[in-house]
């Protein structure tokens, strides 16, 4: 109601009428004309007041009540009661803390909103041998593209040749920029701070990451608080208590300017302005963090979360797995092993198929296309290279492509030291031999964990689909609650679940694997940087920034966003509450009420506006900086 309401004052320029009626009508008075001054003091009440009759009419048609009832009989009664004075001031601060209102939340939005002013709307595209300028929905995976300095990419892609220099604050809130080299990926939104570059288009417009981003910020725009919901229902409580004691003091003092005078005063209600500005200042203040909240209702929720769920590869480690080994069996040489996994891998997104492919482009060698791929996420991809059938994967998913007989055992296959991730590799129904990786932790990821713990998390447990052996290498270094490996995406949907009905519950994740048991619990937090598009659109939270010590901000940035519009409501309405009962005891006229309320007003809406800055972040230092545990390898 507030928004089309404010909309409305806004557009047709009724903030300033009451203003001009204010200062006009001031000036008759000067000059002994009472009479003329009174019928300007009107003018500039009723078009405020049109405005709110229609705004209430439609409202009560959808079932809605507001405070905006309290504005609308303040107005009439001063209209009616030769309060003309009073009213028009009530009319002017009104329209006035509207328009108060939207500058905050304009403020508060900043961040968020600037994001959608870099949209590229044309892209340079090679075609038949030249440069042609083409709309961005024409471009398809596989396109090259001409990046000139300053332009913002307008699709994801891969760096073609050479080093770049990218600025990537737009999406990850880091202010410096970042070298990317031949072959590396590259997100849409990102500015060219170097010179000019080709891209290799990997995804069309509509499915790149830039394209994701934009629709999340206008979900997040649009959501509505459960507190704000909360707010909604105590205005018609404060409705009720306005109207009471109003109609007590002109009842029992017989003077219906002391009715006018509460009504004026609880016009209009902090509850109603604190909440939403302090929430989209929290949000915005997250996305400065590169923090992506998608809603007002997980603002609010995630500083009650008290168990949190963590995937390890790429959110507890870094996510880049190196080749360690390559051990080919008779009959294939290393090379012939890595050449089929990677042509294979190239139909995967993950890490570990990202490693095989960068290491033959690192090369200089081709790769096959693949065929007829299968992909069981979690267990392996097999598919068709060069008319071979190939499986790669678990080594227990492996084994069951092999031919009874096969000499190699897979328990043989699978044998490592602690911290390492084998990938087996079998070929046309036999063990070609194996691939082991090699993982970082993350070095602020120890000091995440403490923040959490900080941050009112009573348990947080390791939930990977890699080895027993890794997860507990990773897990008893880091000091996790419970550890569960080898489990499938319906596995970790399953311990999601588990913990929900114990308690509010936060997974933590970044693959295609992760994206059901994000949607299942009562948060998902995605690392978007470099995690998969599936995990970003099921999760509620995006890490747009590759730093997993973001989220312990974004909980310390949510609690005090929290905390700052409950002060905010309790300060206002204190404070109105009190003026209400001065005025209906006769100490305040209808005219020093609205001004009061006013003061009050904007007194609450500067302390939500509070939520903007990082003064007060309970955990919002330091974590970063923390030295990490010793890495996987």
């Amino acid at each position: 109601m507030i928004a089309g309401l404010r909309g409305r004052l806004q557009s047709s320029g009724l903030v300033l009428v009451p203003a001009l009626a204010l200062v006009m009508g001031l000036f008759a008075m000067l000059g002994g004309w009472t009479n003329e001054a009174r019928l300007i003091f009107a003018a500039g009440i009723v078009p405020v007041l049109g405005v709110l009759v229609i705004t209430i009419i439609r409202s009560l048609g959808k079932g809605e009540f507001g405070l905006d009832i309290i504005a609308a009989l303040a107005m009439g009664g001063a209209l009616l009661g030769g309060e003309t004075l009073a009213g028009v001031v009530v009319a002017m601060m009104f329209a006035g803390g509207q328009a108060l209102e939207q500058f905050a939340q304009g403020r508060a939005q900043r961040d968020m909103t600037a994001l959608i002013g870099r949209v590229a709307r044309t892209a340079e595209v090679y075609r038949d041998g030249a440069l042609q300028e083409v709309a961005i929905d024409l471009i398809r995976p596989g396109d090259r593209l001409l990046i000139r300095t300053g332009e913002v990419l307008p699709v994801d892609g891969a760096v073609h040749s050479g080093e770049v220099l990218l600025d990537e604050s737009a999406l990850t809130g880091e202010a410096l920029a970042v070298r990317r080299s031949a072959g590396e990926s590259v997100s849409s939104g990102v500015a060219n701070a170097g010179r000019p570059f080709d891209l290799v288009a990997s995804r069309t417009s509509a499915e790149s990451t830039y394209a994701g981003v934009i629709r999340l910020v206008e979900q997040a725009r649009l959501s509505k608080a459960p507190m704000a919901r909360l707010a909604d229902r105590y205005a018609l409580m404060f409705l009720a208590v306005t109207l009471a004691l109003a109609g007590a003091a002109w009842w029992f003092a017989d003077d219906p300017r002391r009715a006018l005078a509460v009504l004026v005063v609880a016009t209009p209600c902090p509850l109603i302005l604190a909440v939403p500005v302090a929430i989209v200042a929290g949000m915005s203040r997250a996305a400065r963090r590169g923090v992506l909240i998608k809603s007002a209702r997980v603002l609010e929720l995630l500083p009650q979360t008290r168990s949190a769920i963590l995937d390890k590869t790429g959110t507890l480690t870094d996510g880049y797995a190196r080749i360690v080994s390559i051990e080919a069996m008779e009959d294939f040489s290393e090379n012939a092993v890595l050449q089929l996994a990677a042509s294979l891998a190239q139909a995967s997104q993950h890490v570990i198929s990202r490693a095989l492919v960068d290491e033959i482009r690192r090369k200089g060698d081709a790769l096959t296309l693949p065929e007829q791929v299968v992909e069981t996420h979690g267990d392996g991809v097999s598919g068709r290279v060069d008319q071979r059938r190939v499986v790669i994967g678990r080594p227990a998913f492996v084994s069951g492509a092999v031919v009874e007989g096969d000499a190699f055992s897979s328990a043989k296959l699978a044998m490592l030291a602690p911290g390492h991730v084998v990938l087996a590799v079998a070929v046309d129904g036999r063990f070609a031999g194996r691939i082991v990786f090699a993982d970082h932790i993350r070095t602020e990821a120890a000091a995440t964990l403490a923040a959490l713990r900080k941050s009112g998390i009573e348990r947080i447990i390791l939930l990977t689909g890699d080895q027993q052996s890794v997860a507990d290498h990773v897990g008893r270094s880091l000091g996790f609650d419970e550890i569960v490996a080898e489990a499938s995406p319906a596995q970790k949907l399953a311990i999601v679940r588990r913990e929900a009905e114990l308690g509010q519950t936060m997974m933590v994740g970044d693959g295609i694997n992760d994206a059901p048991a994000l949607a299942a619990a009562h948060l998902g937090v995605a690392l978007g940087a470099r995690g998969a598009a599936a995990a970003s659109e099921a999760a509620d939270i995006v890490l747009l920034v590759d730093r997993l010590d973001r989220l312990a901000e974004a909980i310390s940035i949510a609690r005090r966003a929290r905390r700052i519009a409950i002060q905010s409501v309790f300060f206002g309405m204190g404070l109105s509450t009190l003026g209400m009962v001065a005025a209906a005891l006769g100490y305040l006229t209808p005219v020093a009420g609205a001004l009061i309320q006013e003061a009050i007003d904007v007194a609450v809406i500067l302390n939500a506006l509070r939520a903007l800055s990082g003064r007060g972040d309970d955990m919002a230092q330091g974590t970063g900086a923390q030295p990490g545990p010793a890495p996987v390898t």
